[in-house]
């Protein structure tokens, strides 16, 4: 048999059958059941065991994807979906993806794609004006913000091991990290692959709004001091998974530099808020931290994945990731950025396309007057909530994400929150919050109206007065 070929008229076709098909399902997302009723091994079983030695065409692949993976999908941009965290996209996003895989290019160094490493360095200089950090921090896109915490925690040891000069006193063995116990489990995770000692990863108690305890937080690290360990870097939360809430940037960024400790912050969701500048308290202190992470993917209308990772000592990324092997170098190095020396990854995706098309079809404004509305039905939803007395609002609501519960056990909630899901109506996520099992609705889509909102709160309603 002959080897593939590239037929370009053959891809024309498929590309403008593949684009009605896009078009259509942005347009009729809401139709879908926001979660499949499938059970495990469904969709699985109903693919061929074994790869197909023959070719098969592009009208069979298009009908199986339809009918065998499409129906198995949870649908992340549907209006009604409430649960996790937003994942957006838009149609600018999606076009430079095409685009992006289209040209496939490897964005590792300058010399490997110029363009792609000079409109990166444009775009987070734009993120960064946009969220208000000084132009102390230089920015780089990472893939998630998992990973970009993994970057701070491992530059943050390397830092501080590197402080002196006897490998003893300097040794990662006896180095503490701190982080709220509310904080993502990335970065627990983080610290453990970062080379911390799992016993010398503290999680630090919160308080009556969820935020970490800056009192708690200044014991341990005496504490971890007066046992000869060395503590090296905290973590502090601007948006906490769980609730949203904002650990006291200010408070902490103080004590940091007290103590000469990396200070990490984790603004995976909330950080895009910062584009209003009625929201840029969220980051209040950031600007003397080491470095941030923030994810257009989340609430800028970017499409997974684009994570943005600010830090304001560029020479202590590079001592820790900087890569140099031969085959790498290029008569440009002194003078060029290369951004395989700015994270874990080697082979780079082209990323800053994407956010180019999105800031500049929609503007800052744009993106704010978005931002500014999902922030409006959050508090309208958390009124709700509050004005029904069999139902409380558990914690603040600062951003667009609410956590409430029915008046009563956790099993009630539990069971209310399966009953909402099944419905395929709305999807929500719960999870524990002070003791308490409580329900999430975490606005964000670009699809999600005042009137999918109301909707959701009268199923929600409906559903918890008929058990």
């Amino acid at each position: 048999m002959t080897p593939p070929v590239l037929d370009p008229e053959a891809f024309r076709r498929q590309a403008h059958e593949l684009v009605d098909w896009m078009a259509d399902y942005l347009a009729e997302v809401a139709e879908y059941p926001v979660q499949p009723n499938v059970a495990p091994g469904e969709i699985r079983a109903k693919l061929p065991a074994a790869p197909p030695e023959q070719p098969e065409s592009f009208e069979r692949l298009l009908e199986d994807f339809q009918q065998l993976i499409v129906p198995g999908l949870t649908h992340w941009g549907h209006p009604g979906f409430f649960g996790y965290f937003p994942a957006n996209t838009s149609p600018p996003s999606i076009l430079a993806e095409m685009l992006t895989a289209t040209i496939g290019a490897q964005c590792m160094s300058w010399s490997t794609s110029p363009a792609a490493t000079e409109l990166e360095q444009v775009m987070l200089d734009w993120l960064r004006q946009m969220i208000g950090l000084p132009d102390a921090f230089t920015g780089v896109i990472q893939d998630t913000a998992s990973t970009a915490t993994l970057v701070a925690l491992i530059t943050a040891r390397d830092a501080k091991v590197g402080e002196s000069e006897s490998r003893k006193v300097g040794s990662v063995e006896r180095l503490t990290i701190y982080t709220s116990e509310e904080a993502n489990s990335s970065v627990p995770k983080g610290a453990r692959l970062a080379g911390f000692a799992p016993e010398n990863i503290r999680l630090i108690e919160t308080d009556e709004n969820a935020a970490l305890s800056v009192g708690a937080l200044d014991h341990a690290i005496a504490q971890d001091k007066a046992a000869g360990l060395r503590p090296a870097c905290v973590v502090a939360t601007v948006g906490t998974t769980g609730s949203t809430a904002i650990d006291p940037l200010p408070a902490i960024a103080e004590l940091c530099q007290r103590e000469r400790l990396w200070l990490h912050v984790d603004a995976a969701f909330a950080g895009s808020a910062a584009i209003l500048p009625e929201m840029r308290w969220i980051l209040a202190g950031a600007e003397h931290a080491d470095s941030l992470v923030f994810n257009p993917h989340k609430w800028l209308l970017v499409n997974f994945d684009c994570s943005a990772y600010f830090v304001r000592d560029r020479a202590a990324l590079l001592r820790s990731f900087g890569a140099s092997a031969e085959i790498l170098k290029t008569a440009y190095d002194d003078s060029v950025v290369n951004y395989r020396d700015w994270g874990i990854q080697l082979g780079r995706r082209f990323r800053a396309l994407k956010l180019w098309f999105v800031i500049r079809s929609y503007g800052a404004e744009g993106l704010q007057a978005m931002v500014r509305e999902h922030i409006r039905l959050g508090k309208l939803f958390a009124a709700w909530v509050r004005a029904d007395p069999d139902f409380e609002q558990i914690g603040e609501a600062p951003l667009a994400t609410v956590c409430f519960r029915r008046k009563g056990d956790d099993v009630q909630n539990r069971n209310l929150l399966t009953r909402i899901n099944a419905t395929g109506k709305i999807f929500l996520t719960g999870t524990q919050l002070k003791g308490q099992y409580v329900l999430r609705l975490a606005l964000g889509h670009l699809t999600t109206t005042e009137a999918e909102v109301r909707e959701a709160w009268g199923l929600i309603q409906e559903l918890a007065n008929s058990e």
